[in-house]
Formats: C-alpha cells, structure tokens, sequence
C-alpha cells in the first residue's frame, strides 16, 4: 500500500509522516527509509574507488526482501549464513555470483543448495567442513568455489564480548595455526577450487587495531600458501563489523580503513571483499510503538512508559544492554522532561528499551520513534507470549509502503497441530 507524504508538525521518517505512517499500518511498525540505505552504499563505494572490491551485504542484519531488493538495485552483493537466507536473496534476485555462503555450522543440504545454485564462494569454517564441501560437490558432479575464514586470535575491542568473533576461543573461524594446513589440504581436493581467504573480527569496530594485526597475518598466510605452489586465490575477504553511531559517538573513519587495507590488497595482487550488514541499514530503520500506559514505580522512582512494542520486536536492549535513542513523535517543547523507563509488555523483567532515560513527558496514546533499528530488529524478532511479529514499511522518494504485512493470530498457529500424526505407532499385539 502506499500514501503520499502529509505535512505535519511531527517527526518525519525520509520525509513522511511518523504519525501518518502508524495511523495507515498501525504499532508496533519498523519503518526504512531506502534513501539512507543508497547513501550509505555511496559512501563506502567512494571510500573503496580505485581498490579492486567487491561488497556483499550481511544479509543476517535484515533479510527482508524489500530491503534486499533496494541493496540489489544499488550495485551490492549479498553474504548469506543459512538456506534460509540463501532463499531469501534469490527470491529478491541476487544471482548465483553475487551470493557468498559463509556460516559456521551449515548442513550438508545447506551445502548442497548453495552448489546446486552455483554460489560465487562458500566460505568454510572448519577443515572438517573443506572435506565435506569436497563429498557433497563429488556427489553433484560440480566444482565447488571456496573460501576459509580464519580466526586471526587477534585482541578486538567491541562494547560487548557477543560480537567479538576474531579472538581466540571464538567458535569462528579457522585458528591461525592451523590455517595453512587447512589451505594446502583444500587445494588438493579434486572437487575444490581454493579461491579466498578471510576473516571477520566482530562487529562495531571503530579502532583499527584489530583489523590491522589480523590483516598482517592474513598477508603472511597468503604468502606462505603462495609459496606452496597455489597460485588460485583470487580474494581476501575481511568481513564487515564497521561502527555505527547509535547515540552521538563519531562514524568510523573509512577513509583511515581505505588507507590500512589497500596496500595490503595492492601487494597481493587480490581483489578485497568486505561484507556489512549493520552499516549500511541500521540508520535507516526506526520503530514506531505507541504509549499503552504510564505509571509510577520505575527503577529509582522513574516513571514507567508501557509501549505496545517488546523485547519480542527488538531484542536488542535486552540481549546486549545496547542503547537506541528514542524520540517522541509530537512536539514537546512545552513539557517537562524527567526520568523513564521504557518497558515492553512481554511477561519479563528484562523487557525493556531503556531504563531512567531523560525525555519528555509523553502522555497515554502518544508515539515514539527508537531509532538505529534496522540492523537485527526484525531479523531478531520473533513470537514471544504468542504476539504477531510487527508490520515493515519502507519510505521512498515521499511515499510509503509496506514490505511485510503484520502477522495474524492465524499465522501462529498456520503450521500446527492439536492432532499429530504419530509416526512410531505400535501394534496392539506388543
């Protein structure tokens, strides 16, 4: 569906009304403004021009077909971790060689999809999955194209120890020590053709601390297979995890990671894959939630807003503490501004969007804007306490539509039921 823009004294997502937006689809609502998903594309093409690149969206950061389609149009590839995902990009139109298929736990029909659809690069994670890709391709009579991610067991400074994926320990990955090894086995399977190497240290990295020692290692891997005769590499993958501001913090310096990674890539004479999912749609997405109630109580005295969005829409604050800004629609300039709680309906404590946060006085009915959400929003959601999963809206060059309808309480249900079919029945005589 879709509307012309109405002019209002309100908030103003890509140019349309918030309030508009929430009165047409109703609460809660992810609303994306495609305009800041093309900018950011921009950027990061500008901040490469001149190093041989390619960049494949995280798919993981949201999957959303109208998304996807949006990032397609505007010249990027797509990572996927899953043959969910795999599905999901080829539904929105990616083509076979503009699909990279990492993960670190896929399954042998997971592999099997990604060869049957020819995918440009499974990246492997394990030396146990190399041979595994080599069976699955032997099977299907195919070359497979393949990466290995490493591990590069490099010190990563993130905000919290879940997006750390580069350090030792992390279940990502091939550690380092053993990477060689994997490679030289790799390119001598028949049905293997080794075509990158890479790696991915986290997510929300602003200091290039880690990029820099994992990279110098990467550099010293490639040379050393090199050495030992495989000329086929074609691309150093390093991942995505750039910073993005949720508050007032400072945006990451890509020129400064232009500068650190292209005499790497100049040197080895590869072309650089880089694969971000937050940065490019995180700033685009806001959640419209409406004010059920407010009530005194809250942590130290704070007054408690009660919204009808949850954790089961935004997991975020409550899986990471991670912070969103959260803005009121109206105006409200006149209004006192004093502590809150911003709490979610869900049955637990820990469903909450922020706790003694300074805002205006919102009254019962009133809408909020939290913002920074379209990265792991609805991708994370789910169907917590049985709520219908919200409606997505997508705002584009002054109108809006929507991109994912609202669930129904029949879509809860769709695919169970209250007279299974038993499959290990027994005979009577037993």
């Amino acid at each position: 569906m879709t509307s012309p823009v109405v002019a209002t004294s309100g908030l103003q997502l890509g140019g349309v009304s918030a309030d508009d937006i929430a009165t047409a689809v109703g609460t809660p609502a992810f609303v994306y403004d495609a305009g800041v998903i093309r900018a950011r594309v921009a950027q990061l093409q500008r901040a490469l021009e001149g190093v041989p690149h390619s960049i494949h969206y995280a798919c993981k950061a949201n999957g959303s077909l109208g998304i996807l389609r949006v990032l397609l149009e505007s010249g990027v590839a797509v990572d996927v971790v899953s043959g969910g995902e795999l599905f999901r990009a080829q539904a929105a139109g990616f083509a076979a060689d503009q699909i990279i298929f990492g993960g670190v736990g896929k399954t042998e029909r997971e592999l099997g999809e990604a060869l049957r659809a020819g995918v440009h690069v499974i990246s492997a994670e394990s030396l146990d999955e190399v041979h595994l890709i080599n069976r699955v391709a032997e099977q299907l009579n195919v070359v497979a194209r393949v990466g290995l991610r490493v591990n590069p067991e490099v010190r990563v400074d993130a905000f919290h120890s879940y997006i750390k994926t580069g350090e030792k320990g992390a279940k990502f990955g091939i550690p380092i020590d053993r990477a060689y090894e994997a490679a030289v086995t790799a390119a001598a399977l028949p049905q293997v053709h080794l075509v990158a190497i890479g790696m991915h240290v986290g997510s929300q990295i602003s200091q290039f601390n880690a990029y820099a020692d994992g990279l110098a290692r990467l550099e010293e891997l490639v040379t050393r297979i090199r050495a030992a005769g495989i000329s086929t590499l074609e691309a150093l993958d390093l991942g995505g995890g750039f910073f993005v501001p949720y508050d007032s913090e400072t945006p990451i310096d890509l020129a400064a990671y232009r500068a650190l990674v292209a005499p790497v890539i100049t040197r080895l004479g590869l072309t650089l894959i880089v694969e971000p999912g937050r940065f490019l749609v995180a700033e685009s997405g806001a959640l419209l939630t409406r004010v059920l109630y407010r009530k005194a109580g809250g942590t130290d005295g704070h007054e408690i807003l009660v919204t009808d969005a949850g954790m089961n829409d935004l997991l975020r604050p409550s899986l990471y503490a991670a912070f969103h800004r959260i803005d009121p629609v109206s105006a409200h300039d006149e209004r006192s501004v004093s502590s809150h709680d911003i709490v979610g309906p869900i049955c637990e404590t820990g469903d909450f969007f922020a706790l003694a946060r300074m805002m205006p006085r919102v009254g019962v009915g009133e809408l909020l804007c939290v913002r920074t959400v379209g990265a792991y929003g609805y991708s994370m959601s789910s169907n917590y306490n049985a709520r219908p999963r919200a409606a997505e809206v997508l705002v584009d060059n002054g109108q809006f539509a929507v991109i994912t309808l609202r669930e129904t309480y029949e879509d809860l249900i769709r695919r169970e039921s209250v007279s299974p079919q038993w499959l290990n029945a027994r005979s009577n005589d037993q």
